[in-house]
């Protein structure tokens, strides 16, 4: 090893003395930046990642839709079907309903499934508690488990359905009559929203009850893997008739995904400004080790040290003091992700805050998902820019002259 390196590791872990104040401070500053930035980003992908796992389990890859009804499902499905890169397709049909469970009334979503190709696109299955679509006919539906819970329904229970034309066709002086279904299962997909206002029934259910008669409101389409959803989009749009289009899941949503991606951005670099606050402790550190070894300095010049290995000392102690942080940032931001259930509970616990935090960020838990390419992000932010911190003690440490140096009280 250099000796200019090794001196550099002296000064900051000198041996038989307590660990120098300004040093642990550094590191420590580097330390919580970059365990905020970990987090921060891991929760921020989290929940992007979430919602596009949500929303392509809930609504395929690709869906077409048609500007009124599509009357022909099966020929659609049948002409989708030629298209390259779409393995399977299942038609879906939704609208808002009254439900009434005893004296309770509500408003949920009513979707139409079909159970026999439903599966093969979206997996509710994976969503179901009990037998899953087993028990599901005609006569019976599944329930958000959000809802489920609210209306206090059991399995077996029954509710009455009112569909916006029962309702506009009621009088006063005729007794209008819900369809009546029996509460078969549970679905719950952990999105709040969602979990607490979907009623799966059969695409046959659904039609009655909004006098679709054999229509459906489009296809929601599985892609074969690796396929690129814009593309295979434009390929099926070719093939469609007019008045019925069809968009990937990026283009339905791709204004809530941009917000996100700039809300993750904005929060990276606002923390990102925490590692630089961090880095300045850093340059004060050093400063004060140049000011205090400046007889030590000039002593190394007499010596014959050249000015650019001094430098490279100063230099070498803000990348070890970037690397340090770095890897007790790494520890302490990994370790609460892998244990922030725990803390979560315990903060709402303290706080009293749980429902609050549920309205906030809508999963039953908090999101995480960490990528390779974050975390290379910030351990070569966080590693640069404490070496860049080293530079003008280093700049200032290589200027002394050494007679001056060894001069100086």
């Amino acid at each position: 090893m250099p000796w200019y390196l090794y001196l550099a590791l002296k000064q900051l872990f000198p041996t038989g003395r307590r660990f120098p104040f300004f040093t642990a401070i550094s590191i420590l500053g580097v330390t919580l930046g970059v365990a905020l930035l970990v987090v921060s980003t891991s929760v921020m992908a989290g929940f992007g990642h979430e919602i596009r796992r949500m929303i392509v389990e809930t609504q395929g890859e690709v869906q077409v839709r048609a500007d009124g009804l599509v009357a022909d499902p099966a020929a659609l499905a049948a002409t989708v079907a030629k298209v390259p890169g779409v393995a399977a397709s299942t038609g879906f049909a939704a609208g808002f309903v009254q439900l009434r469970f005893g004296d309770i009334h509500v408003y949920p979503t009513l979707q139409g499934v079909d159970r026999e190709h439903v599966n093969a696109v979206i997996p509710l299955d994976s969503y179901l508690h009990g037998r899953g679509l087993d028990d599901l006919d005609d006569d019976s539906a599944i329930l958000g488990s959000r809802l489920y819970n609210a209306l206090g329904a059991h399995i077996g229970d029954t509710i009455d359905i009112y569909s916006p034309m029962l309702l506009d066709d009621s009088r006063p002086d005729v007794v209008t009559l819900p369809r009546t279904l029996r509460v078969s299962g549970v679905l719950e997909i952990g999105h709040q929203a969602l979990d607490e206002s979907t009623v799966l029934v059969t695409m046959r259910t659904m039609q009655d009850i909004y006098r679709l008669g054999t229509a459906t409101k489009g296809l929601n389409l599985k892609l074969n893997p690796g396929e690129d959803a814009d593309i295979v989009a434009s390929w099926v749009n070719a093939v469609l008739p007019v008045g019925v289009r069809a968009a990937s899941w990026l283009e339905n949503n791709q204004d809530f995904l941009q917000i996100l991606q700039i809300e993750k951005n904005m929060i990276f670099f606002l923390l990102l400004f925490i590692i630089i606050v961090a880095a300045f402790s850093v340059t004060s550190s050093l400063l004060i080790s140049v000011v205090r070894k400046t007889r030590e300095i000039g002593l190394l010049g007499a010596l014959g040290a050249k000015p650019g290995e001094v430098a490279v000392c100063f230099c070498f102690q803000g990348f070890i003091i970037g690397l340090g942080g770095t890897i007790g940032g790494l520890a302490l931001g990994l370790g609460t992700l892998h244990y922030r259930d725990t803390i979560v509970a315990a903060f709402t616990r303290l706080t009293s805050s749980e429902a609050a935090l549920t309205r906030f960020y809508q999963f039953s838990r908090l999101p995480a998902y960490t990528t390779t390419a974050d975390l290379t992000l910030i351990i070569s932010l966080s590693v640069v820019i404490s070496t860049i911190a080293g530079l003008l003690p280093a700049w200032r440490a290589a200027k002394l002259k050494a007679v001056e140096a060894l001069r100086s009280e």
